[in-house]
């Protein structure tokens, strides 16, 4: 039987030991295959990517913010942040396109 609390969680609360694991999970970026698409209470339509930790199931949002953190994680930035803290990823400045 599955025991595992189940969180969904945002880019924006992401804390930096979520990050790690979807960086290790997904090294080369997730695909179709990997989302998961569900509906919230509010009847939204949400894709999430899937993380393990021994004892809980994260269902972590797409966002093109995440897809950039993720595409520029390097573990080092992290150093000496409490890896329970949402705080310690900085926020993402997106590429805005060129007319």
């Amino acid at each position: 039987m599955d025991n595992l609390k189940r969180v969904i969680v945002d880019f924006k609360k992401l804390t930096p030991e979520v990050l790690k694991l979807l960086v290790e999970r997904y090294p080369d970026g997730y695909d179709d295959l990997n989302v998961i698409r569900f509906s919230n209470a509010k009847g939204e339509r949400i894709e999430a990517v899937e993380v393990l930790t021994e004892d809980t199931k994260y269902l972590v949002k797409i966002s093109e913010k995440l897809e950039v953190t993720m595409a520029n994680y390097d573990e080092d930035d992290y150093d000496g942040f409490d890896d329970d803290d949402p705080d310690a990823i900085p926020d993402v400045p997106l590429e805005e396109d060129e007319d």
